[in-house]
C-alpha cells in the first residue's frame, strides 16, 4: 500500500509542476494564472497528506524487522 501511495505523491509532484508552468505562462494577474496557482497549493496539501501517510505506513516496517547478525559479537 506505501508503494502506492508513494506512486501517487509522484504524480502529484508531476500535476503540481504543471500548475506552476499554466500560473507562469500568462499574465500574472489574469484569473487563470490564479486559479493555477491556487490548484498548486491543494496539489501539494494533498501530496502532504500523502506523504504522512506513507510514512505512517513504513512506521513499523524498520522496526519489526530482526536485526542482521553480522558476526562480530
Amino acid at each position: 500500500m506505501a508503494a502506492r501511495l508513494a506512486g501517487m505523491v509522484e504524480e502529484l509532484t508531476d500535476m503540481a509542476i504543471d500548475a506552476l508552468r499554466r500560473a507562469t505562462s500568462g499574465d500574472p494577474d489574469s484569473a487563470e494564472t490564479g486559479a493555477a496557482l491556487a490548484m498548486e497549493r491543494r496539489i501539494l496539501k494533498a501530496r502532504r497528506a500523502l506523504e504522512k501517510s506513507v510514512a505512517a505506513l513504513n512506521e513499523g516496517l524498520v522496526a519489526d524487522r530482526e536485526p542482521l547478525d553480522d558476526g562480530a559479537a
